[in-house]
């Protein structure tokens, strides 16, 4: 019996160092040692830097680094860029189907000058195909009829322009050799053989612009047919081909488009119909004019001038210019001046009282963006560019501006009804002297 306290002892002095251990194990599983091992040593606190070093700043976010400006600069030019490959893109698109795109914007133009005519025969009792075919017939009759007037007008007076053209250089060489401007004989002599040996030199390439003549009348040709083709289509199947292309129109932005388009065909309309009133009425004052002086080629000059009106600004420039160098080398000085006056009191005339009368705020643009539009379109598809650029920027002009006030009112549709404190602030006040006020 007095051996079973010293064995007691020993069993609990080991349960005492069994449970040391495990505290030792759960300590060393915490802290991530190994049990055994020897305990790194932590300090208790990190000293302070001496009072002598500089501070250093914690480093900002990039992000917060980049000054607002130069972020929001980058966001604009990344989708600039994206946009201006996309522009590029497409101008190279319609550059190699030039001849396509033109004809057919040639097609929506005459479209927009006959589509009243159809619609007034169809009110008459004309099937719509009968009134379609004698619109499209008549129209396309009436500018043959005009081309070859043109052309006969003035293979009948070469002869005679030549004869007149030889006398008005005597005479305008005449005039130069008594003028105030000191210009000798011998001068102008050295001007004419410089043009002779400019003309010899070049004989290659006027003969090669000669053969590319003939590649340009052959896409004359096709561009006439396609327009002729496309103005009948358009003229019987305009709602058709409209209603196909707004299928195509995501469907979210379907009723903006749908309620743009009418508004955009009487824009073109509108623009068209004013273009060809004011351009008929420039042909027929100067082209009086001109044959009251006495200028030959009264008449194929008129019509000149017809064609050219359809290209805003530069058009008046270029066939008023042309009507006085033919006055200035068949009837002289005087003559060529008095055409100028004639020339410039009817585009007078015609800049501020026909042009805001007839065509009206609808199709009103800028003179910069015509100047602009029409030097772009000129570069861009020459004459036929310069042509279809003003009246692009108008349809594009009403397009834009339609949208914009639909999406507005789309917003404020869709926007919850004010209320509360918003409501009685948007609340409209009465104006006054209604009665309304406190105190009466």
């Amino acid at each position: 019996m007095s051996k079973v306290p010293g064995w007691l002892g020993k069993l609990g002095a080991g349960l005492t160092r069994m449970g040391q251990r495990l505290d030792e194990r759960r300590a060393a599983g915490a802290s991530g040692e190994e049990p055994g091992e020897e305990p790194v040593a932590v300090p208790e606190s990190v000293p302070a830097p001496p009072t002598y070093a500089p501070a250093v700043a914690a480093r900002p976010n990039p992000v917060a680094a980049i000054p607002w400006g130069i972020r929001v600069a980058a966001e604009a030019g990344w989708r600039l860029l994206v946009l201006a490959g996309t522009l590029w893109v497409l101008m190279r698109v319609i550059s190699e189907v030039r001849l396509v795109v033109l004809a057919f914007v040639a097609a929506l133009l005459i479209t927009a000058l006959l589509q009243p005519t159809v619609a007034r025969l169809r009110k008459w009792g004309l099937p719509r195909g009968l009134a379609t075919a004698l619109t499209a017939i008549t129209g396309f009759i009436i500018m043959g009829l005009v081309g070859w007037f043109v052309v006969w007008q003035v293979m009948d007076n070469l002869g005679d322009i030549s004869d007149r053209v030889r006398d008005g250089i005597d005479e305008l060489k005449q005039w130069l050799l008594n003028s105030p401007f000191h210009v000798t004989e011998q001068q102008i002599n050295d001007i004419a053989k410089n043009l002779s040996d400019t003309i010899g030199t070049n004989t290659e390439e006027i003969t090669s612009a000669g053969l590319q003549g003939v590649t340009v009348m052959v896409e004359i040709l096709t561009g006439i047919l396609l327009t002729m083709f496309s103005t009948l289509f358009l003229l019987y199947d305009g709602r058709k081909v409209w209603n196909w292309f707004l299928k195509l129109v995501p469907a979210q932005a379907r009723p903006g488009v749908a309620g743009a388009g009418p508004r955009a065909w009487r824009t073109l309309t509108a623009y068209v119909r004013g273009t060809v009133i004011v351009a008929m009425i420039d042909a027929i004052f100067i082209g009086l004019g001109i044959y009251f002086l006495d200028v030959p080629l009264a008449v194929p000059l008129g019509v000149f001038i017809f064609l050219f009106s359809f290209i805003p600004l530069v058009g008046a420039v270029v066939s008023g210019a042309l009507a006085v160098i033919v006055a200035l080398v068949t009837q002289g000085v005087f003559t060529a001046l008095m055409v100028l006056l004639v020339v410039l009191a009817v585009q007078q005339i015609e800049g501020h009282v026909l042009q805001p009368f007839i065509l009206g705020r609808a199709v009103r643009v800028h003179p910069l963006a015509v100047v602009l539009t029409v030097a772009a379109g000129g570069l861009t598809a020459g004459i036929g560019g310069a042509v279809v650029a003003v009246p692009l920027v108008a349809v594009t002009n009403t397009v834009v501006g339609y949208l914009r006030a639909y999406s507005q009112e789309q917003a404020l549709r869709t926007s919850p009804p004010p209320h509360g404190a918003t409501a009685h602030g948007t609340a409209p006040t009465p104006p006054p002297g209604t009665g309304t006020e406190e105190g009466e």
